[in-house]
């Protein structure tokens, strides 16, 4: 029985090394530029360790003209192997690979290599790399995607899912200012609540911070989340007796700072309790986390 090979590429800048480590931590044994003519040795090896290594990534950084057709000897001689072979590839728009690359002050490779200008770069990058984009098997766009979005994304996709364990539920603290999530099935806008943002004391905490939960759960939060905690054991069955191996709930404020993130911590416990396999993530938490520093150091720059 032959094993499951992930390639995983695409343009730079575009989420590699982050798809990588989300797929180490689900049971994927990774890989990162790995000579393409060393990946039939590779799989001898990873073969005779079966019992150990089932699933493997390999993050394969095909810029140059000639790695095309290696790459293409390599996927063909995996299938001729009988191995599963498929091929992931990332991609982003012009404008935010740019900026991803101003923002981390990293030269594009083909920059270095090729004395070409970051627009450049990406361009040639885009052309060589066309058919290879063609013959994927996925791709995904990571222009809009957080981490934790991607996170959920390639776990619909590669996640060890076992249909005898059920179905595997995602929920996702997110922020309405920042935009809905991509990828949710079920959306629940819980800025009815009070804000702790407005209370001094609370808004640079997170909703993961017990003096947040104890705010909410005085105003109202215990009481919502007993109601949605019902509704959804109701509903969650009739999604899993349609054979859905995933479903990703969605719960949002304004900033995705505090009160999303509350209710998502406690609604996973009510969830779990009921049996259901789930993952949590909140998308936006960090993402203000700045703003309140500057805060903080400001105030004690005046004392």
């Amino acid at each position: 029985m032959g094993l499951s090979f992930l390639f995983v590429t695409g343009l730079s800048g575009a989420g590699k090394s982050q798809s990588l480590r989300v797929l180490e931590d689900m049971g994927y044994f990774c890989v990162d530029n790995l000579p393409l003519p060393l990946v039939p040795s590779f799989a001898s090896l990873s073969l005779e360790r079966s019992g150990e290594v089932s699933r493997v990534a390999i993050g394969v950084d095909i810029r140059e003209r000639g790695f095309l057709k290696e790459f293409r000897e390599a996927f063909d001689g995996l299938r001729a192997a009988c191995h599963l072979v498929e091929v992931l590839f990332l991609d982003a728009a012009d404008d935010v690979l740019m900026r991803r690359f101003s923002e981390t002050r990293r030269p594009h490779p083909l920059s270095l290599s090729a004395g070409l200008s970051l627009m450049e770069a990406i361009r040639e990058e885009r052309s060589r790399l066309s058919a290879l984009r063609k013959r994927a098997d996925r791709v995904v766009e990571t222009s809009v995607l957080s981490t934790a979005e991607l996170r959920i994304v390639l776990g619909k996709a590669y996640g060890s899912i076992d249909p005898e364990e059920g179905m595997m539920l995602y929920i996702l603290s997110f922020g309405f200012k920042f935009g809905l999530p991509m990828d949710a099935d079920l959306v629940f806008d819980v800025r009815f609540l009070p804000n702790p943002n407005y209370e001094e004391s609370l808004a640079p905490l997170t909703g993961l911070d017990g003096a947040v939960w104890t705010f909410l759960r005085d105003r109202g939060a215990t009481e919502a989340l007993e109601d949605l905690g019902v509704f959804l054991k109701k509903l969650l069955p009739r999604y899993a007796a349609e054979r859905r191996s995933t479903l990703t709930l969605a719960v949002g404020c304004t900033g995705g700072r505090h009160r999303s993130v509350g209710m998502t911590v406690h609604l996973a416990e009510v969830l779990a309790r009921e049996g259901y396999s789930l993952r949590v993530a909140h998308r936006d938490i960090a993402k203000e986390e700045s703003r309140y520093k500057k805060k903080s150091e400001s105030a004690s720059e005046h004392c």
